[in-house]
């Protein structure tokens, strides 16, 4: 190697990263479009494009008025200070326009010159100044005072008060200290890392990504640097050997050799090559700004079969969740905004009058408590309430969840086509009374709660009814939304298992911070943090700040709007007034009995056989209870009345069809007798066979 080449690799990343602002960096700045492949700037500026003159139009006006704003409030301020600074300014003028006339500078440089020639030399061409300038002094000083005495004697005030107001901001601004302004900017311009490939360079080879002075380890560009939005992004292509774990793993010494902090960097996979990917560099860090509070204050209806509003993510871009169709886990720490999170879900679905709303929270805080106006069924906490056993209320709701769910699959597969194309529910089929199904929300905050209430044969029961939920009823209308402190599990043996397969059966995982990868990959999914999305690295600073995984092929970082308690009662005094003009209301908000009277199954399948018949089919039987006691069954199914009777000890035999004349498999009527009669004669005598209050 030579040695301009030594010194050109030497020197090669001595840049300037802090650049000075610009004098007008305060105003906002739009980043013109620079495509991949060239460098041509867009005729029109951006910021003068179709779309964007108003939003432009309107943060300069927003920046005016805020300045106006400022200063008005400290003009007697500047005011006083201008006062304050002004005679020193007058001496400053003055003694500078001495100097001139006598040529002090001059007479200065004759005293310091040893050479006596060159001193007399310095001093003849200062008395020639002086024999010049001085009397223009004296003329222009006598000016002055003249001009002082007609103002303060002649002038009417306005004059004077003009010539004050135009000369005083001046002779302050000579006075005052260099170190010691007297008008502050209003808006300060920030100062940040600036990015250039020198830098980013720099980053990589400090991190060990890659070597510069070996050809087969230098990392190159896979697109020309530019800007997007608040920060600078580009395309990076690793050594050969190298991959998008590597770059993962060496994040913080990446950060380190950029010269940022590890939350303004953010790396996203390219799906063309392991070794490629985006690097975006935030000016400043974007996750500690608020996004808000939620657009759902505007108190307008929303569609649950459009996407809900979530937040901003890190380069300021609305994120929002389609709910349809999934279940969805909420995970973090205590105190990260677990909650509020899964509660901005919640209201969306809850402006939708069309939307029957389940709402259970284990640790029974006040966060869930005002969705009493809206929610079908609803419970807070393990302690008594006036409405009940909260755990009872829990349970019944699943079962009855369970049932529903099966009877709209079997429902939606007996409608004709042009009814229900492909089998699916639609949004005009759930918006029909008449059909009855609804899109139904069953939220379940500190969901872990309820795998371990302490009677182990209830757990089994609700574990298994909430993975059934969470695996099955999605596809049939029936979100299911899951917040938990404790992703980890609950519990140990089977009741274990099954809250693994819970948590791990949900499409859509929101992650807030939590303490370590091994959780992160717990709530967002296994192998998260090997694809670079650890919630663990989140700041503890951070509130309401998480990624979004499953919904989309991007997982953001998003900081979500807030709704804080205030927030959620206003939106849900509204969301109830929409029910209530649309007649949806229902269940516990509209005043109905949480926990209904539980029907005696024996005694009501006796009172559907008709004149002398001995034998039902299964089929037969669900219509005819769905028919006659809806009240108890109008979502009963073959296969539920069949699994209700076969678990009381009623056989199930081969029945011929009384239409069709098929076998087919139903129950005989004195087998359900006996099963009545057997009951009865264990619990001596006390079964009455009337339907009795569970």
């Amino acid at each position: 190697m030579t040695e301009s080449e030594k010194a050109a690799r030497q020197t090669h990343y001595e840049i300037e990263l802090d650049a000075e602002p610009e004098p007008d960096a305060g105003k906002p700045v739009y980043a013109d479009v620079v495509t991949e492949d060239h460098e041509a700037r867009p005729i029109i500026p951006a910021a003068l494009r179709r779309g964007n003159r108003r939003p432009a139009a309107r943060r300069f006006l927003g920046r005016l008025a805020h300045r106006l704003g400022y200063h008005s409030l400290r003009t007697p301020w500047y005011a006083a200070l201008a006062l304050w600074w002004a005679p020193a300014g007058a001496w400053k003028v003055l003694a500078a326009a001495g100097r001139w006339a006598f040529d002090s500078d001059t007479m200065s440089r004759a005293k310091v010159t040893p050479d006596a020639e060159a001193a007399l030399k310095f001093i003849e061409v200062a008395d020639k100044h002086r024999r010049h300038r001085l009397p223009w002094f004296i003329i222009g000083l006598a000016c002055l005072l003249v001009s002082l005495l007609v103002l303060a004697r002649v002038s009417p005030w306005w004059v004077q008060a003009g010539v004050l107001a135009a000369v005083l901001p001046l002779l302050a601004k000579v006075g005052h200290p260099v170190d010691q302004r007297i008008v502050h900017a209003a808006v300060v311009a920030p100062r940040f890392r600036k990015m250039t490939p020198d830098v980013v360079l720099r980053g990589y080879y400090a991190a060990g990504l890659g070597h510069p002075d070996k050809k087969d380890q230098q990392v190159t560009f896979g697109s020309v640097m530019r800007r997007e939005g608040d920060g600078s992004a580009v395309l990076i292509d690793l050594p050969y050997g190298k991959g998008f774990g590597h770059v993962v793993k060496a994040k913080e010494d990446l950060a380190s050799g950029l010269d940022v902090a590890v939350s303004q960097v953010f790396l996203t996979r390219d799906p063309s090559s392991n070794r490629r990917h985006k690097l975006w560099v935030a000016d400043r860090d974007p996750l500690s700004i608020p996004a808000g509070r939620t657009p759902l204050l505007k108190l307008q209806p929303t569609d649950i079969w459009q996407p809900a509003p979530l937040g901003l993510d890190e380069r300021g871009q609305a994120v929002t969740l389609l709910m349809m169709w999934v279940s969805i886990l909420v995970g973090a720490q205590p105190r990260q905004g677990k909650s509020f999170t899964a509660r901005l879900l919640a209201l969306y679905a809850a402006l939708d009058p069309y939307v029957k709303l389940c709402v259970f929270d284990g640790k029974g805080s006040p966060d869930w408590r005002k969705f009493a106006l809206v929610a079908d069924r609803f419970s807070f906490g393990f302690a008594m309430s006036r409405d009940g056993d909260p755990l009872e209320i829990f349970v019944e709701t699943l079962r009855e969840l369970k049932a529903e769910v099966q009877w709209r699959y079997q429902r939606l597969s007996e409608l004709p086509v042009d009814v229900c194309p492909e089998g699916k529910l639609t949004r005009d089929l759930a918006r029909d009374p008449r059909y009855g199904m609804p899109v139904r929300l069953v939220v379940i905050d500190e969901c872990q709660e309820y795998f371990d209430t302490g009677d182990k044969e209830l757990d089994k029961e609700i574990s298994g009814l909430l993975v059934f939920l969470v695996k099955v009823a999605p596809a049939a209308g029936v979100i299911v939304l899951d917040a938990t402190q404790k992703p980890g599990g609950v519990g140990s043996g089977e009741i274990a298992t099954r809250f693994t397969a819970f948590r791990d059966q949900h499409q859509v995982r929101i992650g807030l911070r939590t303490g370590s990868y091994q959780v992160s990959d717990m709530v967002l999914g296994s192998g998260s943090s090997t694809e670079g999305y650890d919630t663990s690295t989140l700041l503890p600073t951070y509130k309401g700040v998480g990624m979004l995984r499953g919904a989309s092929d991007d997982t953001p970082t998003v900081r979500f709007h807030l709704a804080d308690a205030g927030d959620a009662e206003k939106i849900l005094t509204y969301a109830r007034t929409l029910r209530e003009k649309a007649g949806t209301l229902s269940g516990m908000a509209a005043g109905e009995e949480a926990v209904k009277q539980a029907r005696d199954v024996l005694y009501d399948v006796q009172q559907v056989f008709y004149g002398g018949e001995d034998k039902l089919t299964w089929r037969l039987l669900a219509e005819r209870l769905r028919e006659q006691l809806p009240e108890g069954y109008a979502s009963e199914t073959q296969e539920s009345i069949s699994a209700k009777l076969r678990e009381l000890g009623v056989a199930s035999e081969n029945v011929r069809d009384s239409v069709t004349g098929d076998p087919l498999k139903g129950c005989k009527l004195a087998a359900v007798k006996q099963a009545a009669e057997r009951r009865a004669i264990e619990s001596n005598g006390g079964g009455s066979g009337r339907p009795v209050l569970r």
